[in-house]
């Protein structure tokens, strides 16, 4: 586990202050990947409060590009938990017979919530090269990774414009390296998440055309997923994990008006996004509307099958698999059960 994270290339371990829990010894070790996206406010939350090292948990952040990356740490057992964006990787994994599960929502895209929208550089909108979807046609698009939930999303917004994935080329990128390709032009556009988009668009860089919301709406973008070396622990810690991550998404629903930060809650969940985030200005948070991540951590099964067909009619898709063979929700209910369900609506 060390050696892996060391080599992370992006990798940064959070440490946990004394809180007045359990003591630092007594606590389980616990890594997560993450993509240093806005949804990731939930895990920030629950480690910032205090609520994982409540549950007896040290948990620590490892960052990658995209979750599609997480997948083979999680196979080898170097990596405890993922969040992030569905992938074939995922699937394929599953269809080797690897034990990686699906376990709960982490976001998606409400109409009004979208977290992913297509940006188009400045230059392109300014100068007339862009006018329409269509005029996306020989450009070069930043995308996190091929094979992930952002391609469905990708697919749809070509095909308004006539096109499909042959009329564009793809450049695989981390979000926040988005901002830096838009700006130095070794992008014409990007499909990027929050608020590495609200970045962009405030420094001058792009023109948002529309979100993800608009394209494929209640889209899950997003899910937590255990190895299965951590399902299988003896211990409870998948449940407590899962009870801290709801106690810190319930606090960013209260955090939230309209789906944007708002009032003292709202200041405080801020606070903690510039804290943990990569981008340090607090009203870049402030600027967007946030994606949605359902306080009992709900899963839209349909929308993950949807996914697995766009992968398995792009070719991306190895052997047999099902959503299905990909899903526990026994851990999401243990945790919902303990804590109650919530009264918060969407």
């Amino acid at each position: 586990m060390i050696g892996f994270l060391g080599r992370a290339a992006l990798g940064c371990a959070l440490v946990l202050g004394a809180m007045g829990a359990p003591q630092a010894a007594d606590l389980l070790k616990v890594s997560v990947g993450i993509t240093n996206s806005a949804s990731d406010v939930s895990l920030f939350v629950a480690h910032k409060r205090g609520y994982f090292r409540e549950e007896g948990l040290d948990v620590s952040f490892v960052s990658f590009t995209s979750a599609a990356r997480m997948i083979a740490p999680m196979a080898s057992g170097d990596l405890d938990v993922a969040t992030g964006a569905l992938s074939a990787a995922l699937f394929n994994a599953v269809a080797r017979g690897i034990d990686v599960r699906i376990v709960a929502d982490k976001n998606s895209t409400p109409p009004g919530r979208g977290t992913q929208p297509l940006l188009v550089r400045k230059d392109h909108v300014d100068s007339g090269r862009y006018k329409s979807l269509a005029d996306l046609k020989g450009m070069k698009i930043a995308i996190a990774a091929p094979g992930t939930s952002s391609m469905g999303t990708t697919s749809l917004a070509l095909a308004q414009g006539g096109l499909t994935y042959g009329d564009v080329e793809m450049i695989a990128l981390g979000f926040p390296e988005h901002v830096a390709a838009l700006a130095n032009g070794a992008v014409d556009a990007s499909f990027t998440v929050e608020p590495s988009a609200s970045a962009a668009v405030r420094q001058g860089l792009a023109v948002r055309i529309m979100g993800d919301d608009e394209i494929v709406p209640f889209h899950q973008l997003s899910v937590t997923m255990f190895s299965g070396a951590f399902a299988k622990r003896k211990t409870d810690e998948p449940k407590r994990f899962l009870r801290a991550l709801l106690r810190g998404t319930r606090d960013f629903n209260d955090g939230l008006v309209n789906g944007r930060y708002a009032g003292p809650k709202g200041d405080a969940l801020v606070a903690i996004l510039a804290d943990y985030g990569p981008f340090k200005d607090p009203e870049i948070y402030r600027s967007f509307n946030t994606s949605y991540s359902d306080p009992d951590g709900v899963l839209n099964i349909p929308s993950i099958r949807q996914d697995l067909e766009i992968f398995r009619k792009a070719g991306l898709i190895e052997g047999q698999t099902s959503v299905e063979q990909a899903l526990d929700l026994s851990f999401l209910e243990a945790a919902v059960k303990d804590l109650g369900a919530s009264k918060a609506t969407r």
